[in-house]
């Protein structure tokens, strides 16, 4: 009845996104979606997503979760208001993030994206 929807957004779904913005973003798509879902750079981009969709605040039933986690995804990257540089400058934030997390300095902070 719905489409396939996680708990968080999914790297399965990182090269579904390629195509919807521009050249720069593109570049960030390829060169992580060819990753293991363990890996680094992998994780940073999925929480990156997780920060941009809100997903810690999607449950089942909601109309985010209803229309499933690749919809999501793609309307809120193409939606966001900045520019390509601005989304590369949150993936770098994230692996930042990441790497402190691997370093034994806490779970990474809850950031906002507007």
């Amino acid at each position: 009845m719905y489409p396939k929807a996680e708990i968080l957004f999914p790297s399965p779904l990182i090269e579904r996104l390629r195509d919807i913005r521009g050249p720069l973003w593109a570049e960030l798509v390829d060169r992580v979606s060819g990753l293991s879902e363990t890996d680094p750079d992998n994780l940073a981009f999925v929480l990156l997503m997780i920060r941009l969709n809100n997903c810690l605040k999607c449950y089942s039933g909601s109309y985010k979760f209803m229309r499933g986690c690749e919809a999501c995804g793609k309307q809120n990257v193409m939606q966001f208001k900045g520019e390509d540089e601005d989304l590369v400058a949150l993936y770098e934030q994230a692996q930042e993030d990441i790497q402190n997390y691997l370093a034994g300095k806490g779970p990474p902070p809850d950031r906002i994206i507007i």
